[in-house]
């Protein structure tokens, strides 16, 4: 008897082996195909672009020209429009995280927020331009500029940077807390010396992963109104007007019109002549090395950081 269940226990788990086999190498077959595509499809728009990026490529504006045209307007458009994007969603989404982590109360609201900000991270960005639309350009009168494409991209972002801080300062072990407080420290103590501290990996991963995210976005931005073909710079602090003669103030730029690369890749992909898509699939590749940096960024700060840290 005893024999006969020993069988029939070694017949199911050789069927269960069978089974993860079956599924590990169903999993590994799909995940090659992947990565096969992604990577055929990168070598081809590198090899199409690559011979376009020449110095003139980076400092020319766009032109009707395709081997005159640059991408001067779409990148800076683009640093400008991430800078704000950051000083806006970095600071609320982190201070957002670290209330609804330790100091909100458990309760029925802050479970209805909570299950809001996680339903928002997956909300189609083209609503955020759509709210971006009527509330930063036709109740705010802010205008089609670059404050309102960073105050946009901030929204769309912020679920991200919340979810990614509440979940590094969950991953901070209770003892530092009690820890601290069993040594007189208040509350703000312990969240600033201690859990914000220890928790910085995860949060700066989460930030530069939303930004990551963000540089590439596209629908917002064409619906608050940024402009496809552009052939200026925002004004510089301190600039003189032709026009007028009067110095550009500090924060003049936040009010310039602007463009930024993904909406430049877009308008080069819809013209017909082949020279142009080499030009998209130049800054299509400079868009993509700019957003691996920043993923190869968040690694890299986040294995410094957490060397440093001892528990």
């Amino acid at each position: 008897m005893n024999a006969e269940k020993t069988s029939a226990l070694r017949a199911i788990i050789r069927k269960a082996r069978r089974y993860d086999l079956l599924v590990s190498a169903l999993g590994l077959l799909f995940l090659s195909i992947g990565i096969l595509t992604l990577a055929a499809l990168f070598v081809d728009m590198a090899l199409t672009g690559i011979p376009r990026l020449t110095p003139e490529f980076f400092t020319n504006f766009p032109s009707r020209r395709p081997g005159e045209a640059g991408i001067l307007s779409s990148w800076v458009g683009s640093l400008l429009v991430m800078f704000v994007t950051a000083c806006v969603a970095v600071p609320i989404g982190i201070a957002g995280a670290i209330y609804l982590e330790e100091y909100a109360r458990k309760n029925w609201f802050t479970a209805v927020i909570e299950i809001n900000i996680t339903n928002l991270a997956g909300v189609p960005s083209i609503i955020y331009g759509l709210l971006a639309l009527g509330l930063f350009v036709y109740t705010f009168k802010l205008g089609q500029s670059i404050l309102t494409a960073g105050l946009t991209l901030a929204l769309l972002i912020l679920p991200i940077v919340i979810t990614a801080t509440r979940e590094a300062l969950r991953s901070i072990p209770q003892h530092i807390r009690e820890a601290a407080y069993a040594c007189g420290a208040s509350q703000w103590q312990v969240v600033n010396d201690h859990l914000v501290k220890y928790s910085m990996p995860g949060i700066l991963t989460g930030v530069i992963i939303g930004m990551s995210r963000a540089i590439g976005e596209t629908a917002p931005i064409i619906t608050i109104g940024a402009l496809t073909f552009i052939a200026f710079l925002p004004p510089a602090p301190g600039q003189i007007n032709i026009e007028t003669g009067a110095a550009a103030g500090l924060f003049d730029w936040l009010w310039s019109p602007f463009t930024v690369m993904p909406i430049q890749i877009f308008n080069w992909t819809s013209r017909p002549d082949p020279r142009f898509h080499e030009n998209a699939a130049a800054a299509s590749f400079v868009l993509v090395l700019m957003t691996l940096s920043m993923n190869a960024l968040a690694i890299w700060l986040r294995y410094r950081l957490r060397k440093n840290i001892k528990w």
